[in-house]
């Protein structure tokens, strides 16, 4: 779950910057690197991102409000 969570915080990051840039500088990224927002590729990415923007909406809702981006670390003490 927890490499669910930053591959889809990654994914929004991207989407998020890619909305930044097309908004301020009418740069759409994605678009660029398919060479065109309505190719095979570009549709995939635009997927990916979609469906890890509802994952981090659905996520806290499976884990009773928890979104977890570390797993379990055991802390332990060193004895003298």
């Amino acid at each position: 779950m927890v490499i669910a969570n930053l591959i889809s915080y990654i994914l929004v990051l991207t989407g998020a910057l890619n909305w930044g840039l097309y908004g301020i500088f009418n740069f759409n990224l994605v678009s660029m690197i398919f060479t065109g927002p309505r190719t095979i590729g570009a549709i995939i990415v635009y997927s990916l991102i979609a469906l890890a923007a509802i994952w981090l909406v659905i996520s806290p809702i499976i884990t009773n409000g928890a979104l977890k981006l570390m797993g379990n670390r055991e802390v332990r003490e060193e004895r003298t």
